[in-house]
């Protein structure tokens, strides 16, 4: 076995997205002549957890702790509730409150790349008797929080080893990251930290062509695309009897779909059948303008928020659900960003409804593989035409999906992938 150290921030019992690839590729990179150590902090501030997640972590895996300081904790002295939303990412468009704004102003000025910054030079100390001692000679760091990857550049700096940078998100053309209040000085820094890891590193992987290409313009450095994925273990489950529209995950403020709630009312006012048996279903934290929104629609009475869910729930609300919600922001910043839950989706094996910006890299995965349709956000009679489409479907009871070619997003082939190219 090639021993390997993984740097996470994300780790069971953390809960949502973020934990979901790295869980993964651990757990099958043994089949791959890979045994990862994965370092995690102790005692984080996760904004969600999800404790079942504990039990899907293979025994065989050697998990190493240090201590992490994170700010949000102090932050939340201020104020407890806006520390965690915007810990969770959910960052208030209209009228922020003046904590608010000064909390996102010393998140994005003071604590460059992230909050988890004061993890770094600790980890670079503490993991120098852990290399040492289990003969690492490649370290992975996955981001956000892109911090870790300064774990990385720091490591590299000192021995003599591979380093790969794995990004689950892009850094500086994130669409959250204009919203953080940033002085030039800041958003600079955080240009040069995003440059120096690109070029020091010796390979990177991304998970979307559209991250390639934007980093391939920064660094001649070996560029792989290992998208996220999905993995077995559904169980058979009857449909829901309503015309249940399901979105799973955070839904805030900037993907607020206002054309999908104006067509969804106009086909509630026109069609009787359709106003008696469509149901919209929201599992995730849910922003306060979607809400107001919502209520601004006359769709109240139509909403189900069921909150957060295990994973085991959610996959489950995915395979009843009769329409999967794949949401994104209406920006050209967001073209590449590829929603880990499309790949669930698609194991779902659901038809999908995608709104997007135009050239959506993920819209254009759902058409490539016949597992539902793609709208912009503006187009109401083509959104009206696509919910009506498949409520008549649903009628018939032929709202099927087969998504086709959708194996090689399985986790252990992703796995294997990722394998040659450590």
């Amino acid at each position: 076995m090639r021993k390997i150290l993984v740097i996470a921030y994300y780790w069971p019992p953390a809960g949502g997205p973020g934990v979901q690839r790295w869980l993964k590729f651990a757990k099958y990179l043994p089949e791959f002549g890979i045994e990862p150590i994965v370092y995690v902090p102790k005692s984080p501030s996760y904004p969600i957890v999800d404790e079942k997640l504990v039990s899907e972590v293979p025994d065989s895996i050697k998990i190493v702790k240090q201590p992490i300081r994170e700010p949000y904790g102090w932050a939340s002295l201020l104020s407890k509730k806006k520390t965690k939303t915007i810990s969770s990412g959910i960052i208030k468009e209209k009228n922020p409150s003046f904590i608010e704004k000064t909390l996102l102003w010393i998140r994005g000025n003071l604590f460059i790349p992230d909050a988890r910054k004061l993890w770094v030079k600790p980890s670079i100390s503490y993991l120098a008797k852990v290399i040492a001692d289990e003969g690492i000679q490649t370290v992975i760091t996955t981001g956000p929080p892109h911090s870790l990857h300064l774990i990385g550049l720091g490591l590299k700096k000192k021995y003599n080893l591979q380093w790969i940078a794995d990004f689950r998100d892009p850094w500086t053309s994130i669409g959250y990251h204009k919203k953080l209040r940033l002085t030039e000085y800041a958003r600079l820094k955080h240009k040069a930290l995003e440059k120096g890891v690109l070029l020091k590193a010796d390979k990177i992987v991304v998970t979307s062509n559209t991250t390639k290409s934007e980093f391939e313009a920064i660094t001649p450095k070996p560029i792989k695309v290992i998208t996220n994925g999905f993995d077995n273990g559904l169980k058979p489950v009857a449909l829901d009897s309503d015309f249940t529209i399901s979105h799973i995950g955070s839904l805030l403020t900037g993907r607020n779909p206002l054309g999908l709630w104006q067509a969804l009312q106009e086909l509630i006012t026109e069609n009787e059948a359709f106003r008696k048996t469509v149901k919209v279903q929201l599992a995730g934290v849910v922003g306060e303008e979607v809400l107001q929104s919502l209520q601004n629609f006359g769709l109240d009475a139509y909403v189900e928020q069921l909150g957060y869910l295990s994973h085991d729930k959610v996959l489950e609300t995915q395979q009843k659900s009769q329409l999967l919600l794949l949401l994104e922001i209406d920006s050209e910043e967001t073209i590449g960003i590829i929603p880990g839950k499309l790949f669930e989706y698609l194991n779902a094996k659901r038809p999908i409804l995608a709104i997007g910006p135009k050239g959506w890299e993920a819209g254009a995965m759902v058409e490539k593989h016949k597992a539902g349709n793609t709208c912009l956000h503006d187009n109401i009679p083509a959104l009206k035409n696509v919910l009506l489409d498949a409520f008549h479907q649903y009628q018939k009871g032929s709202l099927l999906c087969n998504s086709e070619g959708v194996e090689q997003y399985h986790r252990k082939a992703l796995t294997e992938s990722l394998a040659k190219f450590i």
